[in-house]
This record gives structure tokens, sequence and C-alpha cells, in this order.
């Protein structure tokens, strides 16, 4: 079976280097970016201006050597790449829960963004809490570790 992803448009954000980026927006609210719709998906975002937050899935197109189980940011012992969110993985899909701020056409203001600069940009979805919320969700690994910096020599 073969699958076939279209980029649907490109992410901007003032992050251009790795190091600069961080790890989870939400950590970060100040980091403003826009999206760029192509002009002929536009009719795609009718009304996604009625939400507050958005998810983007796009391309970790300058991710590193994939490995399939490594350290993370938040933790020096090493985890499965399924069981964390590190952008060296077998398919390079990133997803990102931004606030979107306004809509101009095809271009989407947002906020909270962790992405770097001219990502491509594969599909959004409107982040609705009363479906993606999960009151007794779990963790995993990641309950007991503090938020800490992003290591700057490591992909």
């Amino acid at each position: 079976m073969r699958f076939e992803i279209k980029q649907i448009g490109v992410i901007y954000s003032p992050y251009k280097t790795k190091e600069e980026c961080p790890i989870q927006g939400a950590a970060k609210s100040e980091g403003k970016g826009q999206i760029e719709i192509f002009s002929e998906y536009e009719e795609a975002l009718e009304t996604i201006e009625t939400f507050t937050h958005i998810m983007l899935f796009y391309i970790f197109d300058r991710a590193g050597e994939i490995k399939l189980s490594r350290p993370t940011f938040l933790d020096d012992v090493s985890h499965g790449v399924f069981a964390s969110r590190h952008p060296c993985r077998p398919n390079s899909i990133g997803i990102s829960i931004v606030k979107l701020e306004r809509r101009n056409k095809n271009i989407l203001d947002v906020c909270e963004i962790d992405v770097l600069d001219n990502t491509p940009l594969i599909d959004i979805k409107p982040y609705i809490p009363k479906f993606d919320y999960r009151e007794k969700a779990g963790n995993g690994w990641v309950e007991t570790k503090k938020f800490r910096e992003k290591p700057q020599n490591r992909e």
C-alpha cells in the first residue's frame, strides 16, 4: 500500500534553528507565528475562526538521525520514539496545538507556536476539548519529570 501526503501550506515562526525553538508552545506563549494555507485550500478554513485552538500537523523536515530509542529533553534515560515526542521518528510527522488569534483569508495568526520557520504543513484540525480532553488520561513516564530546558548538544 502506498500513501501520498500533500503539503497544504507553510508554518512561519520566529524560530530559525532547533536551539531557538521551544519544546512545547504552551511553555512559551509569547511565540507568535503565521500559518499560510495554499490558496487552493482556503475554502477548507471556513469557520475555523470559531475555535480558540487548532492542531497543526507538519513534517519535521529538519529532524536528525532516526533512532528508535533515545533520551528526551525531559529525561537522560532512553525511551522508545513512540513513547516520546522526539522529532526524529520513522515518518517525521509532528503535531502542535497553537492558539488561533485571527484569520485573514488564507493566513492564520497564532501564538504558543513551537515549530521551526518554513515548516511544511500537511493538515489542520480544530482542538475540541469536548473530544480531545481525557479526564483520566495518564502521563506515563513523564508524570514524575519536571520541565527543563532543552539540552544544547542533542538532536
